[in-house]
Protein backbone atom coordinates (compact mmCIF):
# COMPACT_ATOMS: atom_id res chain seq x y z
CA UNK A 1 0.00 0.00 0.00
CA UNK A 2 2.11 3.16 -1.28
CA UNK A 3 1.08 6.04 -1.57
CA UNK A 4 2.45 9.18 0.16
CA UNK A 5 -1.09 9.99 2.51
CA UNK A 6 0.43 6.40 4.28
CA UNK A 7 3.78 8.48 4.61
CA UNK A 8 5.35 7.21 8.41
CA UNK A 9 1.95 5.54 9.56
CA UNK A 10 2.31 2.20 10.16
CA UNK A 11 0.24 -0.16 8.14
CA UNK A 12 0.57 -4.10 7.69
CA UNK A 13 -1.31 -6.83 5.37
CA UNK A 14 -0.01 -9.48 6.87
CA UNK A 15 -2.52 -12.08 6.90
CA UNK A 16 -1.61 -12.85 10.94
CA UNK A 17 -2.64 -8.62 11.74
CA UNK A 18 -6.05 -9.22 9.02
CA UNK A 19 -7.21 -12.03 11.13
CA UNK A 20 -6.44 -10.58 14.74
CA UNK A 21 -8.24 -7.43 14.10
CA UNK A 22 -11.26 -9.38 12.13
CA UNK A 23 -13.40 -9.93 15.23
CA UNK A 24 -14.17 -8.50 18.48
CA UNK A 25 -16.01 -10.09 21.72
CA UNK A 26 -19.13 -10.40 20.18
CA UNK A 27 -20.22 -13.53 17.94
CA UNK A 28 -21.33 -11.25 14.78
CA UNK A 29 -19.88 -12.84 11.35
CA UNK A 30 -16.98 -10.63 9.46
CA UNK A 31 -14.68 -10.50 6.82
CA UNK A 32 -10.59 -9.79 6.30
CA UNK A 33 -10.07 -6.04 6.18
CA UNK A 34 -7.65 -5.03 3.54
CA UNK A 35 -5.28 -3.58 5.75
CA UNK A 36 -4.77 -2.81 9.36
CA UNK A 37 -3.63 0.87 10.62
CA UNK A 38 -2.48 2.38 13.70
CA UNK A 39 -2.19 5.68 13.21
CA UNK A 40 -0.21 7.86 15.97
CA UNK A 41 -1.72 11.04 16.04
CA UNK A 42 -4.83 13.35 14.09
CA UNK A 43 -3.14 13.75 11.46
CA UNK A 44 -2.23 10.34 10.17
CA UNK A 45 -6.15 9.69 11.47
CA UNK A 46 -6.82 12.23 8.67
CA UNK A 47 -4.89 11.25 6.24
CA UNK A 48 -5.83 7.37 6.28
CA UNK A 49 -9.85 8.61 5.61
CA UNK A 50 -8.42 10.46 2.74
CA UNK A 51 -6.91 7.08 1.37
CA UNK A 52 -9.75 5.64 2.17
CA UNK A 53 -11.88 7.85 0.04
CA UNK A 54 -9.55 8.17 -2.57
CA UNK A 55 -9.35 4.02 -2.86
CA UNK A 56 -12.95 3.15 -2.36
CA UNK A 57 -12.39 1.70 0.91
CA UNK A 58 -14.50 1.75 4.29
CA UNK A 59 -13.02 2.80 7.81
CA UNK A 60 -13.88 0.45 10.74
CA UNK A 61 -12.50 2.37 13.97
CA UNK A 62 -11.40 0.02 16.44
CA UNK A 63 -10.60 0.71 20.60
CA UNK A 64 -9.62 -2.80 21.98
CA UNK A 65 -12.32 -4.78 20.26
CA UNK A 66 -13.85 -5.83 23.64
CA UNK A 67 -17.45 -4.74 22.13
CA UNK A 68 -20.27 -7.23 22.50
CA UNK A 69 -22.35 -5.81 19.42
CA UNK A 70 -19.77 -5.94 16.70
CA UNK A 71 -19.34 -2.44 15.50
CA UNK A 72 -15.95 -2.84 15.47
CA UNK A 73 -15.85 -5.71 13.52
CA UNK A 74 -14.53 -5.43 9.75
CA UNK A 75 -16.65 -5.72 6.32
CA UNK A 76 -15.12 -6.19 2.85
CA UNK A 77 -12.85 -3.60 1.21
CA UNK A 78 -12.03 -1.45 4.58
CA UNK A 79 -9.34 -0.34 6.73
CA UNK A 80 -9.12 -1.36 10.27
CA UNK A 81 -7.94 1.71 12.21
CA UNK A 82 -6.85 0.53 15.95
CA UNK A 83 -6.13 3.15 18.11
CA UNK A 84 -3.60 1.79 20.50
CA UNK A 85 -0.95 3.68 19.90
CA UNK A 86 -3.18 7.14 20.38
CA UNK A 87 -3.43 7.16 24.41
CA UNK A 88 -2.30 9.62 26.09
CA UNK A 89 -3.44 11.98 28.85
CA UNK A 90 -2.87 15.46 26.96
CA UNK A 91 -3.95 17.18 29.69
CA UNK A 92 -5.42 17.58 33.06
CA UNK A 93 -7.39 20.88 34.65
CA UNK A 94 -8.08 20.63 37.88
CA UNK A 95 -9.17 24.01 38.47
CA UNK A 96 -12.25 23.10 36.03
CA UNK A 97 -12.03 19.18 36.68
CA UNK A 98 -11.48 18.11 33.31
CA UNK A 99 -9.06 15.59 31.51
CA UNK A 100 -8.24 15.45 27.55
CA UNK A 101 -7.29 11.95 26.50
CA UNK A 102 -6.80 10.66 23.16
CA UNK A 103 -9.10 7.54 22.33
CA UNK A 104 -6.42 4.68 22.92
CA UNK A 105 -6.40 5.44 26.52
CA UNK A 106 -7.22 2.18 28.22
CA UNK A 107 -10.36 2.73 30.95
CA UNK A 108 -8.85 1.68 33.98
CA UNK A 109 -5.49 3.78 33.33
CA UNK A 110 -7.26 6.31 33.18
CA UNK A 111 -9.12 5.72 36.36
CA UNK A 112 -5.82 5.13 38.61
CA UNK A 113 -4.37 8.03 37.30
CA UNK A 114 -7.18 10.61 38.48
CA UNK A 115 -7.21 8.55 41.79
CA UNK A 116 -3.58 9.17 41.94
CA UNK A 117 -4.63 12.70 41.95
CA UNK A 118 -7.51 12.49 44.18
CA UNK A 119 -10.25 12.89 41.43
CA UNK A 120 -13.26 10.06 39.88
CA UNK A 121 -13.49 8.82 36.37
CA UNK A 122 -16.92 6.63 36.98
CA UNK A 123 -17.96 4.75 33.68
CA UNK A 124 -16.87 1.18 34.58
CA UNK A 125 -17.97 -1.03 31.95
CA UNK A 126 -16.84 -4.42 33.01
CA UNK A 127 -14.28 -4.82 30.48
CA UNK A 128 -12.61 -1.20 31.92
CA UNK A 129 -9.21 -3.29 32.50
CA UNK A 130 -8.66 -3.56 28.87
CA UNK A 131 -11.24 -1.26 26.70
CA UNK A 132 -10.44 2.39 25.80
CA UNK A 133 -12.28 5.54 26.15
CA UNK A 134 -12.97 5.88 22.60
CA UNK A 135 -14.24 3.01 22.46
CA UNK A 136 -16.86 3.58 24.93
CA UNK A 137 -17.90 7.28 23.51
CA UNK A 138 -18.59 4.81 20.31
CA UNK A 139 -21.07 3.07 22.15
CA UNK A 140 -22.08 5.17 25.50
CA UNK A 141 -20.92 2.37 27.36
CA UNK A 142 -21.95 1.96 30.89
CA UNK A 143 -21.20 -0.15 33.72
CA UNK A 144 -21.88 -0.92 37.28
CA UNK A 145 -21.70 2.31 38.53
CA UNK A 146 -24.21 3.97 36.06
CA UNK A 147 -26.94 3.83 38.90
CA UNK A 148 -25.29 6.72 40.70
CA UNK A 149 -23.40 8.65 38.85
CA UNK A 150 -24.61 7.55 35.11
CA UNK A 151 -22.49 6.65 31.63
CA UNK A 152 -20.34 7.66 29.54
CA UNK A 153 -22.48 10.26 28.14
CA UNK A 154 -22.48 12.09 31.13
CA UNK A 155 -19.20 12.76 31.13
CA UNK A 156 -18.29 14.00 27.71
CA UNK A 157 -17.61 17.79 27.67
CA UNK A 158 -15.85 17.61 24.38
CA UNK A 159 -14.64 15.40 21.14
CA UNK A 160 -12.28 16.37 18.32
CA UNK A 161 -13.69 14.48 15.32
CA UNK A 162 -12.79 13.42 11.80
CA UNK A 163 -15.64 13.21 9.67
CA UNK A 164 -15.91 11.07 6.56
CA UNK A 165 -14.23 13.59 3.92
CA UNK A 166 -11.12 14.21 6.19
CA UNK A 167 -11.96 17.39 8.21
CA UNK A 168 -11.58 17.64 11.84
CA UNK A 169 -14.59 19.24 14.32
CA UNK A 170 -14.75 19.98 17.18
CA UNK A 171 -18.31 19.40 18.96
CA UNK A 172 -19.58 20.42 23.01
CA UNK A 173 -16.72 22.63 24.84
CA UNK A 174 -15.00 22.87 27.93
CA UNK A 175 -17.82 24.70 30.03
CA UNK A 176 -20.44 23.15 31.97
CA UNK A 177 -23.11 24.89 30.61
CA UNK A 178 -23.67 25.92 26.24
CA UNK A 179 -26.92 26.39 24.76
CA UNK A 180 -25.89 27.28 21.15
CA UNK A 181 -26.82 25.42 18.02
CA UNK A 182 -27.52 21.27 17.80
CA UNK A 183 -25.98 19.69 20.65
CA UNK A 184 -23.23 17.21 17.54
CA UNK A 185 -21.33 16.10 20.73
CA UNK A 186 -24.54 14.10 21.95
CA UNK A 187 -25.02 12.99 18.41
CA UNK A 188 -21.63 11.34 18.29
CA UNK A 189 -21.70 9.48 21.71
CA UNK A 190 -23.29 6.12 20.87
CA UNK A 191 -23.11 6.35 17.40
CA UNK A 192 -20.48 3.53 16.88
CA UNK A 193 -17.93 5.13 14.74
CA UNK A 194 -20.87 5.40 12.01
CA UNK A 195 -20.87 9.27 11.76
CA UNK A 196 -17.30 10.13 12.94
CA UNK A 197 -14.14 9.00 14.69
CA UNK A 198 -12.75 10.18 17.76
CA UNK A 199 -9.41 11.81 18.27
CA UNK A 200 -9.39 13.89 21.24
CA UNK A 201 -11.75 13.72 24.00
CA UNK A 202 -12.08 16.26 26.70
CA UNK A 203 -13.58 14.34 30.29
CA UNK A 204 -15.53 15.67 33.17
CA UNK A 205 -13.91 13.95 36.36
CA UNK A 206 -15.30 14.26 40.15
CA UNK A 207 -13.68 14.65 43.66
CA UNK A 208 -12.58 10.78 44.97
CA UNK A 209 -15.48 9.56 47.06
CA UNK A 210 -14.29 9.53 50.83
CA UNK A 211 -14.66 6.05 51.75
CA UNK A 212 -16.67 2.38 50.14
CA UNK A 213 -18.61 0.03 52.08
CA UNK A 214 -19.55 -3.18 49.95
CA UNK A 215 -22.70 -5.48 50.99
CA UNK A 216 -23.49 -8.81 49.45
CA UNK A 217 -27.16 -9.79 49.53
CA UNK A 218 -28.05 -13.44 49.29
CA UNK A 219 -31.72 -14.85 48.29
CA UNK A 220 -33.44 -17.77 48.10
CA UNK A 221 -36.24 -16.53 46.30
CA UNK A 222 -35.27 -14.40 42.85
CA UNK A 223 -38.37 -12.42 42.38
CA UNK A 224 -37.84 -11.37 46.22
CA UNK A 225 -34.32 -9.91 44.94
CA UNK A 226 -35.86 -8.03 42.15
CA UNK A 227 -38.28 -6.60 44.73
CA UNK A 228 -35.14 -5.44 46.98
CA UNK A 229 -34.07 -3.68 44.30
CA UNK A 230 -36.84 -1.59 43.76
CA UNK A 231 -37.37 -1.21 47.90
CA UNK A 232 -34.21 0.03 47.86
CA UNK A 233 -34.61 3.27 45.64
CA UNK A 234 -37.90 3.59 46.73
CA UNK A 235 -36.20 4.24 50.37
CA UNK A 236 -34.54 7.63 48.34
CA UNK A 237 -31.41 5.11 48.57
CA UNK A 238 -29.43 5.32 45.37
CA UNK A 239 -26.21 2.94 45.90
CA UNK A 240 -22.84 3.29 43.74
CA UNK A 241 -23.46 -0.02 42.35
CA UNK A 242 -26.05 -2.57 42.72
CA UNK A 243 -25.48 -6.04 40.73
CA UNK A 244 -27.57 -8.74 40.07
CA UNK A 245 -26.11 -12.21 39.91
CA UNK A 246 -28.54 -15.40 39.64
CA UNK A 247 -27.96 -19.08 40.52
CA UNK A 248 -26.53 -19.83 37.06
CA UNK A 249 -24.43 -16.96 37.18
CA UNK A 250 -23.17 -17.93 40.79
CA UNK A 251 -22.24 -21.57 39.77
CA UNK A 252 -20.47 -20.96 36.67
CA UNK A 253 -18.06 -18.32 38.54
CA UNK A 254 -17.54 -20.90 41.42
CA UNK A 255 -16.91 -23.63 38.77
CA UNK A 256 -14.55 -21.25 36.93
CA UNK A 257 -12.99 -19.18 39.61
CA UNK A 258 -14.42 -20.48 43.15
CA UNK A 259 -14.48 -17.37 45.77
CA UNK A 260 -16.97 -19.07 48.19
CA UNK A 261 -19.93 -17.92 47.17
CA UNK A 262 -23.00 -20.57 48.32
CA UNK A 263 -24.50 -22.66 45.94
CA UNK A 264 -27.92 -23.24 47.72
CA UNK A 265 -29.51 -19.22 46.98
CA UNK A 266 -31.17 -18.14 43.83
CA UNK A 267 -29.85 -15.15 43.20
CA UNK A 268 -27.44 -12.52 44.94
CA UNK A 269 -27.27 -8.26 45.25
CA UNK A 270 -23.99 -6.76 45.01
CA UNK A 271 -24.44 -3.21 46.35
CA UNK A 272 -21.91 -0.79 47.07
CA UNK A 273 -22.45 2.58 48.89
CA UNK A 274 -20.05 5.51 49.00
CA UNK A 275 -19.87 9.30 50.55
CA UNK A 276 -19.45 9.94 54.14
CA UNK A 277 -18.46 7.15 56.34
CA UNK A 278 -21.73 7.90 58.59
CA UNK A 279 -23.93 8.76 55.99
CA UNK A 280 -23.35 5.29 54.23
CA UNK A 281 -23.21 3.51 57.67
CA UNK A 282 -26.85 4.60 57.92
CA UNK A 283 -28.05 3.59 54.08
CA UNK A 284 -26.49 0.46 54.78
CA UNK A 285 -28.40 -0.46 57.68
CA UNK A 286 -31.37 0.82 56.25
CA UNK A 287 -30.82 -1.76 53.29
CA UNK A 288 -29.70 -4.73 55.27
CA UNK A 289 -33.32 -4.23 56.92
CA UNK A 290 -34.97 -3.85 53.43
CA UNK A 291 -33.49 -7.04 52.30
CA UNK A 292 -34.14 -8.99 55.48
CA UNK A 293 -37.77 -8.48 55.32
CA UNK A 294 -37.95 -10.15 51.91
CA UNK A 295 -35.44 -12.83 53.02
CA UNK A 296 -32.39 -11.58 52.16
CA UNK A 297 -29.02 -12.77 53.95
CA UNK A 298 -26.73 -9.52 53.92
CA UNK A 299 -22.77 -9.64 54.31
CA UNK A 300 -20.26 -6.48 54.38
CA UNK A 301 -17.20 -6.83 52.72
CA UNK A 302 -13.95 -6.68 55.38
CA UNK A 303 -11.51 -4.94 54.02
CA UNK A 304 -10.83 -3.64 50.25
CA UNK A 305 -9.07 -7.22 49.76
CA UNK A 306 -12.60 -8.68 50.31
CA UNK A 307 -13.85 -5.93 48.66
CA UNK A 308 -11.74 -6.50 45.50
CA UNK A 309 -12.58 -10.40 45.32
CA UNK A 310 -16.11 -9.63 45.35
CA UNK A 311 -15.50 -7.82 42.17
CA UNK A 312 -13.34 -9.93 40.48
CA UNK A 313 -15.90 -12.31 41.11
CA UNK A 314 -18.05 -10.32 39.06
CA UNK A 315 -15.85 -9.46 36.46
CA UNK A 316 -15.22 -12.89 35.62
CA UNK A 317 -18.53 -14.04 34.93
CA UNK A 318 -17.86 -13.27 31.10
CA UNK A 319 -15.22 -15.90 30.71
CA UNK A 320 -16.77 -18.34 33.37
CA UNK A 321 -19.71 -18.90 31.04
CA UNK A 322 -17.52 -20.72 27.97
CA UNK A 323 -16.95 -23.49 30.68
CA UNK A 324 -21.10 -23.86 30.20
CA UNK A 325 -21.38 -23.58 26.43
CA UNK A 326 -19.48 -22.97 23.58
CA UNK A 327 -21.32 -20.30 22.43
CA UNK A 328 -23.57 -17.32 24.29
CA UNK A 329 -25.87 -14.88 22.65
CA UNK A 330 -25.33 -12.24 24.98
CA UNK A 331 -27.63 -9.12 24.99
CA UNK A 332 -28.09 -6.17 27.60
CA UNK A 333 -31.67 -5.60 27.60
CA UNK A 334 -33.00 -2.77 29.97
CA UNK A 335 -36.63 -2.50 31.96
CA UNK A 336 -37.42 0.32 34.07
CA UNK A 337 -36.50 -0.65 37.76
CA UNK A 338 -40.03 -1.88 38.91
CA UNK A 339 -40.26 -3.93 36.10
CA UNK A 340 -37.23 -6.30 37.33
CA UNK A 341 -39.18 -8.69 39.36
CA UNK A 342 -41.44 -9.30 36.18
CA UNK A 343 -38.11 -9.73 33.80
CA UNK A 344 -36.43 -11.59 35.72
CA UNK A 345 -39.11 -14.02 36.31
CA UNK A 346 -40.27 -14.10 32.34
CA UNK A 347 -36.63 -15.39 31.92
CA UNK A 348 -36.91 -18.21 34.45
CA UNK A 349 -40.12 -19.29 32.37
CA UNK A 350 -38.82 -18.78 28.82
CA UNK A 351 -35.64 -20.89 29.70
CA UNK A 352 -37.85 -23.87 31.91
CA UNK A 353 -39.92 -23.74 28.52
CA UNK A 354 -37.38 -24.37 26.45
CA UNK A 355 -35.15 -26.47 27.84
CA UNK A 356 -32.05 -23.95 27.19
CA UNK A 357 -30.37 -22.62 29.75
CA UNK A 358 -30.06 -18.40 30.50
CA UNK A 359 -28.12 -17.42 32.45
CA UNK A 360 -28.71 -13.61 33.82
CA UNK A 361 -26.88 -11.07 35.88
CA UNK A 362 -25.98 -6.98 35.49
CA UNK A 363 -26.57 -3.94 36.52
CA UNK A 364 -30.63 -4.37 38.26
CA UNK A 365 -29.69 -0.26 40.01
CA UNK A 366 -30.91 0.64 36.78
CA UNK A 367 -32.40 -1.77 34.82
CA UNK A 368 -30.27 -2.93 32.90
CA UNK A 369 -29.52 -7.18 32.76
CA UNK A 370 -27.29 -9.06 31.17
CA UNK A 371 -29.24 -11.79 29.58
CA UNK A 372 -27.15 -14.73 28.21
CA UNK A 373 -28.69 -17.81 26.07
CA UNK A 374 -26.17 -20.59 26.18
CA UNK A 375 -26.29 -22.62 22.87
CA UNK A 376 -23.75 -24.42 20.40
CA UNK A 377 -23.46 -22.78 17.40
CA UNK A 378 -22.46 -25.90 16.05
CA UNK A 379 -25.95 -27.38 16.86
CA UNK A 380 -27.91 -25.80 14.25
CA UNK A 381 -31.40 -26.45 15.61
CA UNK A 382 -30.35 -25.44 19.05
CA UNK A 383 -28.66 -21.92 17.85
CA UNK A 384 -31.40 -20.73 15.68
CA UNK A 385 -33.76 -22.03 18.75
CA UNK A 386 -31.47 -19.40 20.75
CA UNK A 387 -32.16 -16.23 18.28
CA UNK A 388 -36.16 -17.28 18.78
CA UNK A 389 -35.35 -17.04 22.21
CA UNK A 390 -33.63 -13.38 21.85
CA UNK A 391 -36.46 -11.91 19.57
CA UNK A 392 -39.16 -13.48 22.43
CA UNK A 393 -36.86 -11.67 25.27
CA UNK A 394 -36.67 -8.74 23.41
CA UNK A 395 -40.93 -8.65 22.74
CA UNK A 396 -41.16 -8.78 26.34
CA UNK A 397 -38.99 -6.28 27.01
CA UNK A 398 -40.12 -3.69 25.08
CA UNK A 399 -43.88 -4.71 26.20
CA UNK A 400 -42.46 -3.68 29.52
CA UNK A 401 -41.22 -0.09 28.20
CA UNK A 402 -37.87 -1.27 28.07
CA UNK A 403 -35.42 -0.92 25.53
CA UNK A 404 -33.48 -3.54 23.40
CA UNK A 405 -30.00 -2.49 24.77
CA UNK A 406 -28.75 -0.75 27.70
CA UNK A 407 -25.28 -0.10 26.75
CA UNK A 408 -23.26 -2.52 24.09
CA UNK A 409 -25.17 -0.88 21.55
CA UNK A 410 -26.59 -2.40 17.99
CA UNK A 411 -23.32 -2.70 16.03
CA UNK A 412 -24.10 -5.93 13.56
CA UNK A 413 -26.06 -8.08 15.68
CA UNK A 414 -28.90 -6.09 16.53
CA UNK A 415 -29.25 -4.34 13.74
CA UNK A 416 -32.28 -6.53 12.73
CA UNK A 417 -33.80 -6.08 15.55
CA UNK A 418 -33.81 -2.15 15.46
CA UNK A 419 -37.17 -1.76 13.66
CA UNK A 420 -38.83 -4.02 17.14
CA UNK A 421 -37.85 -0.58 18.99
CA UNK A 422 -37.42 2.73 16.71
CA UNK A 423 -40.41 3.62 14.50
CA UNK A 424 -40.46 4.30 10.76
CA UNK A 425 -40.25 8.20 10.79
CA UNK A 426 -37.40 8.24 13.49
CA UNK A 427 -35.41 5.61 11.51
CA UNK A 428 -35.43 7.57 8.12
CA UNK A 429 -34.43 10.99 9.93
CA UNK A 430 -31.39 8.34 11.14
CA UNK A 431 -30.52 7.39 7.86
CA UNK A 432 -30.63 11.09 6.93
CA UNK A 433 -27.99 12.20 9.75
CA UNK A 434 -25.70 9.75 8.72
CA UNK A 435 -26.41 10.54 4.68
CA UNK A 436 -25.16 14.22 5.47
CA UNK A 437 -22.38 12.96 8.05
CA UNK A 438 -21.01 10.11 5.77
CA UNK A 439 -22.80 10.49 1.79
CA UNK A 440 -20.12 7.87 0.63
CA UNK A 441 -21.29 5.21 3.47
CA UNK A 442 -17.33 4.73 4.35
CA UNK A 443 -17.47 5.19 8.23
CA UNK A 444 -17.88 1.87 9.81
CA UNK A 445 -20.95 0.39 7.42
CA UNK A 446 -23.28 -1.98 8.28
CA UNK A 447 -23.20 -1.15 12.00
CA UNK A 448 -26.61 0.07 13.87
CA UNK A 449 -28.65 0.68 10.61
CA UNK A 450 -27.56 -2.03 8.45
Amino acid sequence: MKNSLLSGIQISTDKEDLICYSFDASIAESALPEAVAWPKNTNEVIRLIKYANENNLSIIPRGAGTGMAGASVPSANCIVLSFEKMRKILDVDTKNMTVVVEPGIVNRRLQKEMEYLGYFYPPDPASMNICTIGGNVATNAGGPRALKYGVTRNYIMEIEAAIADGKLITTGGRTYKKAVGYDLRNLLIGSEGTLAISTKICLKILPLPEDIMTLLVFFKNIEASGIAISKIISAKIIPRTMEFMDRFAIEAIENYKPTGLPLDIAALLLIELDGYPATIKKEAERIVDICHSLGGEATVAEDDMARERLWEARRSISPALYHIKPTKINEDIVVPRDKIPLILTELQRISEETRIKIISFGHAGDGNIHVNVMVDRDNKEEYAKGWEIIKKIFEITLKLGGSISGEHGIGITKAPYINMEIKEKELELMKGIKGIFDPRGIMNPGKILG
